[in-house]
Parts: C-alpha cells; structure tokens; sequence
C-alpha cells in the first residue's frame, strides 16, 4: 500500500542535568528499541531508535522499506549510492536524519564490481522512529507516537543509580604476534618488488568472555578522546568505538572536509615519556613519509570532486591525542563543485586511506591476500546524513564488535618499506588498549 501521508513526529524538548553519554547508554539500553544508533560529533550527541525507513545495500542492490508504502527495489548498477541517495529523498519524514554503517567490502563495489563481494549487506541506514538530540544542556525529542514520547522522557528522566560495572582488561600482546609479523614481513616484500607504496594490515582479536557492550561503551568514553564516538546495534552487527577520526564531513552549503591521520606513538601516563614519544614521531623519515603520502592521496581524492582550486590543507601534521595513542594528523577542505551531493564525496573517499593504503586498489589485493578475515563494519564508517545535506562519517577503528555470538575487537598498522613487523605489532597492541582496557564483562555491567 502506498500513500502520500507524510510520517510527522510528535516533539518536545527538555533540559539536562545529567552528562550525555550516560543519558544516550540510558536509552540504547532502555529495551525501547531493538535496534538503535547513539552517535557523538563535535559535543552533539544524537540517539535513534526503531525505523521510519529503512535502506539498505547489497549486491543485489538497494532496497526502501518506509511505513505505509510499497517496498521500492533498484537492481544493482554501477553507481549503487546514487540509488542510495535517490531511496532516501523519497523518505516520507519531514526534516529527516538517517544513521548507520558502512562496511569496508563496500570499497570493492563502489563503483558496480561485485567481483570481491560477498552476501552480507555493504550498507545500513534507518531514519529512526525515535530520536534524541543532545546539545548545550537540552535534549530534543522526537517520536512517531505519543506513547513512545512517553517513554523517552521517562528514560531520559530516570533518577534510578545503575552501577556500571568494573572493567576487566584484555592482555592483547599474547594473541596472534607471529602471523601478524610474517603478514607484516610479506607486505614489505611486495611494497618494495612492486606498485604498492602503503598498506593497512590489521589483526583480530577474540574476546572470549562476555561484554555488556554498553557499559564497555561508558567506560571507554571516559578514558578516551575521540574525535567520534558510537554505540549500535543494527542490522545483526553491534559496536562500541571511538573513532580517531573521520572519514568525510559535509555540510549543507557544501564544504567538505576529511582528516587523515598516519603516524602513531604511544600515549602513556608520563608527560616527559609522551613528549620524548612525539619528538620521536615528528623526526621519524618513514612515520612522516607514511603521513605525508595518507595526506595526498586525500587530497588528490577530494580534487576529484570539488570546485577546482578549492582544496587545501589547512592543517598539516599536528599531534592528536587519541585514547592510548597519539597520532600525526592533518585536515583537508574543499568545496562540492555543482550538481554534486555529500554520497558523491563520501565515494570519492571511501574508505579512508589510512584504513587501506596507497594506491587504494594494490593495498585491496594485499588485504585479502594477507589478512585472515574480510572486514566488514572494522574501517568501514558509521555515518549520519540528512534532508539539507550534511554528512558526517566516522572511521570505525577503535571499537569492540559483536555478531552471531562472536565478540572481537581489531587494530591495523600502516606498512611502508621501513617497517618491521616488530614495531607493527606493537603500534596494533597500542591501538587495541584504547579499547581492551575497557571491556566490562555482561555479569559486572548492568547499563543494559
């Protein structure tokens, strides 16, 4: 059945007096919705619950399922996030915001090839049922129906004490450091025999025991800085992170912005260390080198789309400090040249290159050559698009992954001809505390 009934939210708003991580794990583990997206950005923090509408990507193609109307179908082609884009702008929601993810295997299709793709789904967004904005002390609510309203005040209102639960620690230094190494070492041989300049190879991790993903989520967020963070359980796929960086901001008028960083030392608890670590990492030849070439590649992407002379880098190799970790990073800008939209920028980008390498195809082929597993949501994005535009993609590095039972976290080291597998391995084992120092076992937590 279909209608032209437009899907109007019923709205209120709030103050606060509570810190919002605490309000959005509230809601994520309230029961309210089985499926749901918390997202932060620059000190905003949205929840979304439930779906409106809801769209899909596979290789099969794309697929709109919206209340009250038909289910609309476009067969895979070339372009599969124009279809995406085309779904979203017949969502029947005034004023809408989408939330979901992304998985890396969509890099291998982007541009129609399915060659290296499997079953599983490259793309997830709903526009919620209900959702939760959180900025300056008030929350803004927004609901299909009056009773979920509701309880979405009620949740957010809650004076009941949840104990958090302690977090156990993950030793991530004992699992797997022999094949990592040999990767590690057959990279470098192909890097310096062929067209490969840089590659990200990465590792998994199994955690064994139990983890209430929400107060993991909690914890986390306090002992780290990112430049985003995510709690989400859609689509069969759930996660907690705190993305280093971005992969893509667009806003509305059509400044587009991404962020590399390349280049890590560990971030300790002694000042004099982390200031010996940084100079060492500002005068290292293969760190920079490693940064320097992340950086033009994103610039030579972002050319590919925006008003010519508009792209620039207005910064270049600062230090950022990032949970257990410090990184060099640099940010370049540009401006959308017409006709072109936030999906056609997050194309032209994705995956971010200091999740896969330099050139993009060659690092692919190593990838799955040498890595155990495909990637899925691991340095894929979780992203939030609207009505007017905007587009904002974090990186999902960083994060603890649940799937079928499975729980497992993941961390990659970027490889040039100077690496050595030693210190590869290490830089994994330092990306992989900013989240293996959290993990709260299910019996400890009771955020959910």
């Amino acid at each position: 059945m279909s209608s032209n009934r437009w899907l109007h939210y019923f709205e209120t708003q709030v103050p606060l007096s509570e810190e919002p991580p605490r309000i959005a794990a509230r809601l994520a583990g309230s029961g309210l919705h089985a499926a749901y997206v918390v997202y932060e950005s620059g000190g905003k923090w949205s929840y979304a619950g439930g779906a409106r509408a809801e769209v899909t990507l596979d290789r099969t193609g794309a697929r709109l399922v919206q209340e009250d109307e038909a289910d609309v179908v476009l067969p895979w082609s070339d372009r599969p996030l124009h279809q995406v884009a085309r779904l979203l702008d017949t969502v029947k929601v005034p004023a809408w915001r989408a939330y979901g993810w992304a998985a890396f295997e969509l890099s291998y299709a982007k541009e129609g090839k399915l060659d290296h793709v499997g079953d599983g789904r490259l793309l997830h967004l709903v526009v919620p049922r209900a959702e939760v904005r959180i900025e300056d002390g008030h929350a803004h609510l927004r609901a299909a129906d009056q009773e979920t309203l509701t309880a979405l005040l009620e949740t957010i209102s809650s004076t009941e004490e949840t104990s958090e639960g302690a977090p156990k620690p993950l030793d991530v230094r004992e699992l797997g450091e022999d094949d990592y190494r040999l990767a590690v070492k057959l990279a470098v041989e192909e890097i310096n025999q062929g067209d490969l300049n840089k590659v990200i190879l990465s590792r998994v991790v199994d955690v064994d025991e139990d983890i209430d993903l929400i107060a993991t989520y909690l914890a986390g967020r306090r002992g780290n800085n990112p430049a985003r963070s995510f709690l989400l359980d859609l689509g069969g796929v759930e996660a907690a992170g705190f993305s280093p960086e971005i992969v893509v901001k667009v806003s509305a008028d059509g400044h587009v912005v991404s962020q590399p960083l390349a280049g890590t030392r560990a971030l300790t608890s002694d000042l004099l260390e982390n200031e010996s670590l940084r100079a060492d990492l500002l005068g290292s030849a293969k760190e920079v080198y490693e940064h320097a070439i992340s950086v033009k590649v994103g610039t030579d992407e972002l050319v590919d789309v925006c008003v010519p002379g508009s792209v620039e880098v207005p910064e270049f190799m600062a230090i950022r400090e990032r949970g257990s970790v410090q990184h060099l990073a640099s940010r370049v800008s540009g401006r959308l040249a017409p006709g072109l939209r936030a999906w056609d920028a997050f194309g032209a980008v994705f995956p971010a290159v200091t999740a896969s390498g330099v050139p993009k195809e060659a690092a692919y082929t190593t990838i799955r050559r040498h890595e155990p597993e495909s990637r899925g949501l691991y340095s894929g994005a979780v992203l939030t698009v609207d009505h007017t535009g905007e587009m904002d993609a974090a990186l999902v590095l960083r994060s603890a992954y649940r799937k079928d039972g499975r729980t497992w976290l993941r961390a990659g080291a970027g490889i040039v001809g100077q690496s050595t597998p030693e210190r590869e391995f290490e830089e994994t084992c330092e990306k992989l505390d900013s989240v293996a120092r959290y993990l709260v076992p299910a019996s400890e937590g009771s955020a959910r």
